[in-house]
């Protein structure tokens, strides 16, 4: 079955020689982008669907999540906004919670998120581990997550477990751990923070993973200055992921790497810590993501729509910027090419504006946009 959408007042990711078109058409064949141009020049397809001049764009990617968990810290976060700093110590909090829940409930939780956000125009999406923390539940995060979103990520070293000597957790990740979890992940995380793992750690977790056929990525520079973007580069990892604090030495090395800056604006929003500065990395000519990093402690949002708002306004990315960082930036840092974009061959994902351009997703912040979505060339 094929469809084409035609009266597209303004189509996004569909050329390879410029990103916006207007007066466009799009043709859906087979979960993929068939045909991409002019709205004149269409073909015919089994079925048509009239855009009625709204905007089109590629389904958002959201790169980077935290989706196996069972509970909630809404008062965890009204302490935040009473003055109380963040810290890493509150995903112990999650981990005590996600160990005592049936994988039922786990993985209904993991839907209802997902659904969540196919709601809000997001096609694809990333999904970590970390709330468990022994090799038992570390498995089943992975496992769950596997079976229901589209890329999975391990991360075993989120924090230590109170009740072991961090070099003795240290090789249970690098060793039954990952044994366990690498089936059913494509990439090998770390949180490189103070209270979390420090340097020496993270290349240690971070060259097992890849040695186990994972690929790397990173949480770095979130809480302050330190080692892990430069660790990240220095693997050659798909991202590094929250950069809020960056010298200059960090936004040079991203720039001359193939390692894609995640930038996830709404955590700072949750937690009143400063913005990350996504115009120095994007002047300097580093590739730049924008992800939600939904999660119960630190960002409680499914929304990439706010987080295009929130680049627009607190990091003073264009809206061009901030959506193509949301959708074809993501792809990147997936290392995904069938996705975050619509030209031909592209894996069919689109949303479809109540908009007339994509420049109303900051434009009109907290409003609900979405009139359509296709994921792998069915309607959502």
């Amino acid at each position: 079955m094929s469809t084409v959408i035609t009266n597209i007042g303004e189509l996004a990711g569909a050329a390879e020689d410029r990103w916006l078109m207007e007066d466009a058409a799009l043709v859906i064949d087979g979960g993929r982008i068939a045909w991409a141009g002019p709205s004149g020049q269409a073909p015919a397809a089994d079925e048509a669907y009239d855009a009625g001049g709204r905007a089109v764009l590629p389904g958002f990617v959201d790169s980077h999540a935290h989706l196996v968990f069972a509970g909630e810290r809404a008062e965890e976060f009204a302490a935040r906004m009473s003055g109380r700093p963040y810290a890493a110590g509150g995903i112990r909090t999650t981990v005590e919670r996600t160990r005592a829940a049936s994988d039922d409930e786990l993985a209904a939780n993991v839907r209802r998120l997902v659904a969540e956000m196919a709601r809000q125009g997001t096609t694809t999406v990333e999904c970590k581990s970390g709330y468990g923390l022994t090799v038992e539940q570390e498995e089943r995060a992975v496992r769950i997550a596997a079976s229901l979103v589209d890329e999975v990520t391990f991360l075993g070293a989120h924090v230590v477990p109170a009740d072991m000597d961090p070099a003795e957790y240290v090789r249970l990740v690098t060793g039954p751990m990952l044994e366990a979890c690498a089936p059913y992940a494509r990439f090998v995380d770390v949180f490189c923070e103070r209270g979390a793992f420090d340097a020496d750690q993270t290349r240690e977790i971070l060259t097992a993973g890849r040695a186990a056929g994972l690929v790397p990525r990173l949480h770095a520079n979130q809480l302050g200055h330190g080692p892990g973007v430069a660790i990240a580069v220095e693997f050659d990892a798909a991202s590094a992921d929250h950069c809020t604090f960056l010298s200059d030495e960090d936004v040079a090395a991203l720039a001359g790497s193939r390692t894609v800056a995640t930038l996830l604006p709404a955590v700072e929003f949750s937690t009143r810590q400063p913005y990350p500065d996504a115009r120095a990395l994007i002047d300097a000519g580093a590739d730049v993501a924008l992800a939600t990093d939904c999660n119960p402690g630190s960002c409680y949002s499914s929304s990439m729509a706010f987080c295009v708002a929130l680049a627009v306004r607190e990091m003073r990315m264009t809206p061009e910027e901030a959506v193509r960082a949301a959708t074809e930036g993501g792809a990147k840092a997936l290392r995904r090419t069938d996705v975050g974009h619509l030209r031909p061959g592209a894996r069919a994902d689109v949303l479809v504006l109540d908009a007339p351009s994509h420049i109303h997703l900051a434009y009109r912040p907290g409003v609900p946009q979405v009139a359509r979505v296709w994921r792998d060339g069915r309607a959502v």
